[in-house]
């Protein structure tokens, strides 16, 4: 039996190893959709990725008869250790082959780093911040998955378990059937909230982004609104900016409502997009030479029929005055007029029972279960 080697990745021969395996993890999965491996690696890059200003991160990579058989990230963000009085280190992008000598040689490693570096808790999978791809899935392996969430085979949760982690936190994910109609419950809430509260859906502009401030107000209102949720980093400037250019110019901003008070000021945004995970598929996690065309075709021409509801969040003053029906009340007709047929969140924690509660309307499905793995180390 050959031995098992992990070591830090340092070299391009490395970092080309460590962005090429899942092409191995997953060459017969039809439910994987990559990454861009242009994401991969501007988040390993400490020149181009704003998050080292307050985080370390550390990529290991494990080897096998001289064929890389593993992989994880190490990440110690010290803004989130000291926002929940920490000392996690989190780990990310781990994949391996069903061995359980690698699983175990991988967090051991992380564990180990962390230590080091006065961490006593691992913790994940986790990204450095809550807008990151997050949580194990541990069930509804059969289902696609999506361009802003973790796929990993069914064997992996089962590796972890063994070496002794438990359950964290768990997510779900809601899946709905677009409804030709807006129903009626949030038709009338959506009416209340603009007669009655002053609230107003309006859609933004890149020059209002941008230029306009309105990127940053945005930006605002999602570290308050998020704040407590769990594992929660707040995002600096930078990473506003970063986001900003790389994401602002794919997504049609007819699906992205932003509701403004009486004031003008912005209490509430929904972010989806369509679907682009067959598109992501075609392209292999690659923009060249022709990943950028079949990701251009389902963003503009050829549409998947689905969209991801990526994100939404309202300022605490405004939960339960009717600004998610505003969004149901805007989106559903844009939906319909695109040919969405399906609609699925992204992951959802499954104590929030309001946030959870709010398509009930819709007769929702709660799909892939996923999960945050944590042990003492």
């Amino acid at each position: 039996m050959e031995k098992i080697d992990v070591v830090k990745v340092s070299s391009k021969r490395q970092l080309d190893d460590f962005i090429g395996l899942p092409d191995t993890i997953y060459r017969d999965c039809q439910q994987y959709v990559p990454d861009l491996e242009s994401d991969t690696r501007s988040l390993l890059d400490p020149k181009r990725n704003p998050a080292f200003e307050f985080s370390a991160i550390q990529p290991f990579l494990a080897y096998c008869g001289g064929s890389a058989v593993g992989r994880i990230v190490g990440i110690i963000n010290r803004k989130a250790n000291e926002r929940w009085q920490t000392r996690n280190v989190r780990f990310a992008l781990i994949e391996f082959v069903d061995d359980r000598r690698v699983s175990a040689a991988l967090l051991q490693a992380v564990a180990e780093w962390g230590r080091s570096l006065g961490m006593d808790r691992i913790e994940g999978p986790l990204g450095i911040t809550d807008f990151d791809k997050e949580g194990m899935l541990i069930e509804d392996f059969d289902l696609t998955g999506t361009m802003s969430t973790i796929y990993n085979p069914p064997y992996y949760h089962l590796h972890l378990e063994a070496l002794g982690f438990g359950k964290e936190v768990d997510w779900l994910q809601v899946r709905i059937e677009v409804p030709r109609e807006v129903p009626a419950r949030y038709a009338r809430t959506a009416q209340y909230a603009r007669e009655q509260i002053g609230l107003r859906v309006v859609k933004l502009t890149n020059g209002q982004i941008l230029r306009g401030g309105y990127g940053k107000k945005v930006f605002d209102l999602l570290n308050t609104a998020y704040s407590p949720l769990f594992g929660f980093s707040q995002l600096s400037e930078r990473q506003v900016d970063d986001f900003l250019r790389k994401y602002l110019s794919l997504i049609d901003k007819r699906l992205i409502p932003v509701v403004l008070n009486a004031e003008g000021e912005v209490v509430g945004v929904a972010v989806t997009m369509g679907c682009l995970s067959q598109a992501m598929r075609k392209a292999r996690g690659r923009l060249w030479p022709m990943g950028w065309w079949h990701l251009l075709k389902a963003l503009k021409w050829r549409r998947e029929g689905s969209a991801e509801m990526l994100l939404i969040a309202v300022r605490p003053d405004y939960q339960g005055l009717g600004v998610n029906a505003l969004f149901f009340d805007d989106l559903i007709p844009i939906y319909n007029q695109l040919g969405f047929r399906w609609a699925e969140t992204g992951p959802q924690l499954e104590d929030n029972v309001r946030e959870l509660s709010q398509w009930k309307p819709l007769k929702p499905q709660y799909v892939k279960r996923r999960r945050c793995y944590t042990k003492k180390i």
